[in-house]
């Protein structure tokens, strides 16, 4: 395993980080727990999840995954040896926090000390807010509509509020996710401009169907430090190629809930296929092709794998060991000249 440091800190995390999303709904926790002894086996010393999981999010598994994580003996015996991050939810789901999910102080403690309970440790080492909370394009919405009456929590109220639960001990760093390039600039200027904590990471998606951080953020990210955690690596299993030919595999995401599409337009497809051919070529999986480019970027400081299997997990964690050589990324920017970024 490779390590990278988490932003401006001194701390070192795995280049691959085991996302969780899963756990509470398509896997249960003895399967959870075997996933997380294997990716520590292997090296991985870093676990994202966030309170909302596990997905799709409803009332009846809300904070399921933080739970699981909590359970696994592991955390206890190892806490110094693991990087755990978090997220907090913003607005739009009644059933956290009854709806209202503003990241002003009093909901920001109340959403760390909840946490906190449930993965049954003393300190997050990275928290996270887990989407804006204003209206901006994220979750697949491309272009931006201006909503000028709206109000939401100043960014200093936040990072102060952030500045109170580090002082507290309960946070170590602070991270955002799925943010835009004008959101990432307010915290970063606030927070020298009042000597107040500075984000160390921002967690958006990034993968060869959808290219797009690459336009402004990943700038941000090389020159502030600020390394991009890739969420959705694989475009929710379509670049595992297990899709390709109209294939629904039983029990696969796509197959179960079909809301999740984003990556599966015509266009999506096409570029997939020609992806898949170019793995074949070098005689390797698209999965391994998809991983090592997105873990190869010089703005990522960790790609967020997720599994609901041991194999799985096995072929993710293993992409590790290939080269996206300067030939095999000519290859890789023709297929995005081609078809550009065509999920969103």
């Amino acid at each position: 395993m490779n390590y990278r440091k988490l932003g401006t800190t001194d701390i070192d995390v795995s280049t691959l980080c085991l996302g969780t999303m899963t756990w509470g709904e398509q896997n249960n926790e003895a399967e959870a727990h075997q996933q997380l002894d294997y990716a520590f086996e292997r090296g991985i010393n870093f676990i994202d999840t966030a309170e909302m999981y596990s997905v799709p999010s409803k009332p009846e598994t809300y904070a399921a995954t933080e739970k699981i994580i909590g359970n696994w003996p592991k955390l206890q015996e190892k806490r110094s040896d693991i990087i755990l991050a978090t997220k907090m939810a913003g607005p739009g789901m009644e059933h956290v926090r009854g709806g209202v999910c503003k990241f002003n102080k009093e909901l920001m403690t109340k959403a760390v000390d909840s946490s906190l309970k449930r993965l049954q440790t003393d300190y997050i080492d990275l928290y996270q807010l887990h989407w804006p909370e204003r209206t901006t394009n994220y979750f697949g919405t491309r272009g931006y509509k201006h909503n000028e009456g709206q109000e939401f929590t100043p960014f200093l109220e936040r990072l102060e509020a952030m500045q109170d639960l580090v002082s507290a001990g309960k946070v170590k760093h602070f991270g955002i996710s799925n943010e835009t390039p004008w959101g990432a600039m307010q915290y970063l200027s606030l927070a020298t401009a009042h000597n107040l904590p500075r984000i160390v990471t921002i967690q958006n998606p990034y993968n060869l169907l959808n290219r797009t951080y690459e336009i402004g953020l990943s700038e941000m990210s090389i020159r502030e430090k600020v390394g991009l955690l890739a969420y959705s690596p694989l475009g929710f299993g379509v670049l595992s190629g297990k899709y390709i030919g109209g294939k629904k595999p039983t029990g696969a995401r796509l197959t179960k809930y079909e809301r999740f599409s984003r990556y599966s337009n015509p266009a999506a497809t096409k570029a997939t296929e020609l992806y898949d051919k170019l793995a074949k070529d070098l005689g390797i999986s698209l999965t391994t092709l998809a991983l090592s480019y997105v873990t190869s970027r010089n703005f990522v400081t960790s790609n967020i794998i997720g599994a609901t299997n041991l194999d799985q997990l096995k072929e993710n964690i293993d992409s590790i060991d290939f080269n996206i050589t300067s030939e095999i990324e000519v290859k890789i920017d023709e297929i995005q000249e081609m078809i550009p970024n065509p999920s969103p």
